[in-house]
């Protein structure tokens, strides 16, 4: 580890920046030192110009991840590095916003079904019913699931928040029966990365994106580009319905 990244990766962690943040400006000022096959300390405003063209050009990267690989550079540079940087020469480009995909609740159902493997099903019907975001779903642990309240308690979640979400009967016999099934279980984590081992650490998001695609795919409702935010969003709209 250079000690650029070493100062960097303090900084962020001094101002309590999520770890999924940390990780994607690690990576954001890693992939810039690259492309020019120097260290970040060595490059400068007309390196930043030429690198955000190439990530609309070269790359065809969305608005969306642009700005966060100049919002990475804009930390380097003033928090890390103590220099200035010009909005005027660095413009953030314009978000682009797509209306989310709508699930009905017939096909959410058809999504859980479709589940390829039984351990995809469970993270399917623990994402969808409560609402949760899929990173705290993988967070869960044993000791989350409150069935004297029928509620599973999200620690921790976006903006550093804490809130409950609710633990429906067909959740908690659904989790019971999954718990019973491991031939191995975890001490701590709900949701082990690894089923058949004892594994305190949790599975990773990606595969709950990749649970999510292949569940679309076989219920035949891939052109709704389904992922697992768009469970968030039916979650939510049904539960206000």
């Amino acid at each position: 580890m250079t000690h650029l990244r070493q100062i960097t990766l303090e900084e962020l962690r001094r101002r309590n920046f999520a770890a999924t943040t940390i990780r994607s400006y690690i990576h954001g000022v890693e992939h810039f030192s690259r492309h020019f096959h120097r260290p970040p300390d060595q490059l400068g405003p007309e390196h930043i110009r030429k690198y955000q063209a190439m990530l609309f050009t070269n790359l065809k990267f969305s608005p969306n991840t642009v700005t966060l690989r100049l919002a990475a550079l804009r930390f380097l540079y003033i928090r890390v590095l103590k220099q200035n940087w010009s909005i005027a020469q660095t413009p953030y480009p314009k978000k682009f916003f797509r209306l989310p995909e709508i699930l009905s609740q017939e096909e959410g159902a058809r999504l859980i079904d479709a589940a390829e493997l039984p351990f995809h099903r469970i993270l399917l019907m623990t994402l969808y019913p409560t609402g949760a975001r899929r990173a705290e779903v993988t967070h869960l642990k044993v000791s989350d699931i409150d069935s004297q309240r029928m509620v599973l308690p999200i620690r921790g979640g976006k903006g550093r928040k804490d809130r409950d979400v609710i633990l429906s009967p067909k959740l908690l016999e659904a989790l019971r029966d999954y718990w019973r099934g491991l031939r191995r279980k975890s001490t701590t984590s709900l949701f082990p990365g690894n089923r058949w081992e004892t594994a305190n650490y949790p599975v990773t998001t990606k595969v709950l994106w990749t649970a999510c695609q292949s569940a679309a795919k076989r219920a035949g409702l891939e052109h709704k580009h389904i992922h697992p935010h768009t469970l968030r969003t039916a979650s939510i709209r049904h539960q206000r319905a």
